[in-house]
């Protein structure tokens, strides 16, 4: 079918936008022809697509960093999405960006996240590697493109060219070609709308920042650890010289939203900035630019470069986090290598695709079906299948 186009309808349409803005009147439409949408834009439509997905129903029980299980009160994937939605939202309507787009995009974006985090990611990227690897990024536009069933004259969510464009983040020069329109930007390095970019950096300052609030908590990280850090300790001094008996919990919390404002404050000013030197027309002016409008500062970056390395030794790196990356990698390796070596334990569904997929792609259309069903498991999910397979007091 070709592609829609939004038309008629009554389209709430934003008409604040800026001319550079994603534009739901020019958008590149979506992949199978439907009726436009009444009484919404064709961007609402798409996030509420995504919000009713099963794929967004399951981040609520898919590790962030600590595995659900541990404690209530850690983020998931689902509260990321949704932490990275108000933040993008915010910064949007203050550069008068399209608002809706920002906001599927950012709902959308983990959509192909592992179980058990970055530890679920690359373990399943090792199984795969022989079949052509598995990428979380990619993986969520599998979603959205092929493996929500939901609609009776599509597969997938058939959502728009500019949401799809937010979720692709970033591609291979080599994978690029194999998505048509949606891989050209790869090839031709060219960038995506701002709305794409702003998304992308609002998922920076989401998962920087509650990554070291949920580390604080769980006690793997100490205040005078990340006292050591420019931006913390710069607020941290703020916050303790005015308020002089506030609870460590308070005094974190306090110092975290600082940091995030700062953040934003930043982000927003030199994008600003940005945009105004480059003097863009269009959305087309935007995708030309050497590089991405929406950015920091020099100076913030160097400070979110700080916190980065701190968490990747003092959190992701701590050796808590580490025995549960071991267990994570074991849980999917050996599900993977079971589940290839004998499709019919998988569920029914699972069992068929394999069939259909192995005739037209052999092995690695096999495999892909494997990490398929792997990758859609939230953590306790995998955990009770790794049970069942292996443990020998589990015979159902």
């Amino acid at each position: 079918m070709p592609a829609s186009k939004p038309a008629g309808g009554h389209n709430n349409v934003n008409t604040a936008l800026v001319p550079y803005a994603a534009n739901v009147q020019n958008s590149r439409g979506r992949r199978y022809q439907e009726a436009p949408p009444n009484y919404r834009t064709e961007y609402q439509r798409d996030r509420d697509r995504i919000v009713h997905s099963a794929a967004f129903r399951r981040l609520e029980y898919k590790t962030q960093v600590f595995v659900n299980h541990e404690g209530d009160m850690f983020r998931t994937r689902l509260t990321h999405s949704v932490e990275v939605a108000q933040i993008a939202r915010s910064i949007s309507r203050i550069l008068n960006l399209n608002e809706d787009l920002v906001e599927a995009i950012a709902l959308a974006h983990d959509l192909g996240h592992t179980p058990f985090g970055h530890a679920g990611q690359d373990a399943l990227n090792r199984c795969m590697k022989e079949y052509g690897g598995f990428e979380h990024n990619l993986q969520s536009l599998r979603v959205v493109d092929e493996l929500e069933e939901r609609y009776a004259e599509f597969s997938g969510l058939n959502l728009t060219y500019e949401s799809r464009e937010g979720i692709l983040k970033h591609c291979s020069p080599h994978r690029a070609k194999e998505l048509g329109e949606l891989g050209e930007r790869f090839i031709n390095k060219q960038q995506p709308s701002l709305e794409a970019q702003l998304t992308n950096v609002a998922d920076e300052i989401a998962y920087n920042n509650h990554d070291m609030d949920d580390g604080m908590r769980s006690g793997l990280i100490t205040l005078e650890q990340l006292c050591e850090m420019s931006l913390f300790a710069e607020q941290y001094e703020t916050v303790i010289g005015q308020y002089k008996n506030l609870t460590e919990r308070r005094t974190i919390h306090e110092v975290v939203r600082r940091m995030i404002n700062s953040q934003v404050t930043d982000l927003i000013e030199t994008s600003r900035a940005n945009i105004e030197s480059a003097v863009p027309s269009t959305i087309e002016d935007i995708r030309l630019q050497p590089q991405p409008l929406i950015r920091f500062s020099a100076e913030m970056n160097a400070y979110n470069l700080e916190l980065k390395r701190f968490l990747r030794k003092g959190l992701y790196q701590h050796y808590r986090v580490r025995r549960m990356s071991t267990k994570a990698d074991r849980i999917i390796k050996s599900l993977f290598e079971i589940f290839l070596d004998d499709q019919h334990l998988l569920p029914p569904e699972y069992d068929n695709k394999v069939s259909q997929m192995e005739k037209v792609e052999g092995v690695t259309g096999k495999a892909r079906v494997v990490a398929d069903y792997i990758a859609g498991m939230t953590d306790r999910y995998a955990i009770g299948e790794f049970e069942r397979l292996f443990n020998p007091s589990q015979l159902t």
